[in-house]
């Protein structure tokens, strides 16, 4: 990520088609904020899109399981698919209860994720913290070169001040920056992938753009697949202006068809089929 501006997260806005991509994802977003049912029944949008957005964001981790699975599990302490998932779902439980820290301190809030995440999995002295050197990582979908220690640390600092500092840019290149830049630092040991899809979702609430939660990224990423996913991720750690363009806009379409998912609960909700 290149910082070569006094708000370089704006500066992106101008890159081609990501203008488009941000009109398209608001527009959609207020189309659904828009939905009768949104004035009487948004907790259970809310919800719904919660446990859609889990199931996506732990396909994509390798636990790709049928929702009615996940909705009717209780237990997911057993094999690492049901780990996987049980990750997935207390992540996003947690997301909206850590809005006002992200604004303060980003880092102990990626920290935290971390810590909801391996939930006991993971040694007690690698939980919460980015690794050290020589530390390896488990994050089997993303297999592009691993940063130092060292980088992390500083590429951590960086993302931190953008955060803490704010800015003109809009909510959906900021998180799709934040998103991309913790898959390329992969800073933990482990549920790297299913942290850095939360903080996306922390973003999108925060900004203001989806503050009810109801706009799952995590469906989109999921729905258009592991191969598109890690192929518009690969786009974003070129660091080019088109390859910056191409990772924004496929979390645009991400969350458009998010927006689209909690569209159809709504639907469903309004004919009393959910």
């Amino acid at each position: 990520m290149s910082t070569t501006a006094s708000d370089p997260l704006a500066a992106l806005v101008s890159l081609p088609g990501v203008p488009d991509a941000v009109d398209s994802v608001r527009k959609a977003v207020d189309r659904v904020y828009g939905h009768r049912v949104m004035r009487r029944r948004s907790n259970e949008v809310t919800a719904e899109a919660a446990l859609r957005g889990s199931r996506g964001s732990a396909a994509l981790a390798g636990a790709d399981w049928n929702l009615e699975e996940v909705r009717r599990r209780t237990d997911f302490s057993g094999e690492d698919e049901a780990r996987t998932v049980g990750a997935a779902l207390r992540l996003t439980a947690e997301a909206g209860q850590l809005l006002s820290v992200w604004r303060q301190s980003p880092l102990r809030v990626l920290a935290r994720l971390h810590l909801v995440a391996a939930g006991g999995a993971t040694p007690d002295d690698a939980v919460g913290r980015p690794r050290l050197a020589g530390e390896a990582v488990d994050e089997p979908l993303i297999e592009a070169p691993l940063p130092s220690a060292g980088e992390v640390a500083g590429r951590l600092e960086g993302l931190s001040r953008l955060i803490i500092a704010g800015g003109s840019a809009p909510a959906l290149i900021t998180a799709a920056v934040v998103h991309g830049e913790l898959l390329a630092l992969r800073p933990f040991g482990s549920h790297n992938g299913l942290v850095a899809r939360t903080a996306e979702r922390i973003v999108l609430i925060g900004s203001g753009l989806d503050p009810k939660s109801i706009c799952p990224a995590e469906v989109g990423h999921a729905e258009q697949g592991r191969a598109a996913y890690v192929a518009a991720f690969e786009s974003y750690t070129a660091g080019t202006p088109e390859g910056m363009a191409a990772w924004i806009t496929h979390c645009g379409r991400s969350i458009e068809l998010g927006v689209r998912e909690s569209t159809a609960v709504c639907e469903a909700l309004q004919r009393g089929a959910a």
